[in-house]
C-alpha cells in the first residue's frame, strides 16, 4: 500500500449556490467516505481554504496500492456518481516529515 494525494473538486452536477452540506445526498456520501475511512483507505478528507461554503474542492489521503484502485473506488461514491464531485488529480505521495506519527496511528 502507498498513500496518495487526492484532490476533488465540485463537478457538473454540483447544486450552484448551495454549500457542501446543503446538497443532495450529503448523507449518502458522508457515509460512503466514513466508510472508506473505517476501512483505513481513507486517512484523512476535507474541504480545503473554506470551499464547502460554495463550490468544494476537497484534499483526501488515501492508502491504496494504485491510482486506478483509488478511482475504482471512488467512483461508487454517490457524489461521483451523481458528479457532484470529479477526481482532478492522484498524486503518490511521499511523506517525510511525521511518517513515524502515520506508522503509528492505528487503522480499523
Amino acid at each position: 500500500m502507498s498513500y496518495f494525494v487526492v484532490i476533488r473538486d465540485a463537478g457538473p452536477g454540483w447544486t450552484e449556490g448551495k454549500g457542501a452540506f446543503e446538497q443532495p445526498g450529503v448523507a449518502d456520501h458522508a457515509a460512503f467516505m466514513n466508510a472508506l475511512a473505517d476501512e483505513g483507505i481513507v486517512l484523512f478528507a476535507g474541504p480545503l481554504a473554506g470551499s464547502e461554503h460554495g463550490r468544494i474542492r476537497a484534499l483526501v489521503i488515501i492508502n491504496a496500492d494504485s491510482e486506478a484502485a483509488i478511482r475504482d473506488r471512488l467512483a461508487a461514491d454517490p457524489w461521483a456518481q451523481t458528479h457532484r464531485l470529479v477526481i482532478t488529480s492522484v498524486e503518490p505521495w511521499n511523506i517525510f516529515v511525521g511518517a513515524d506519527r502515520l506508522a503509528a496511528a492505528p487503522m480499523a
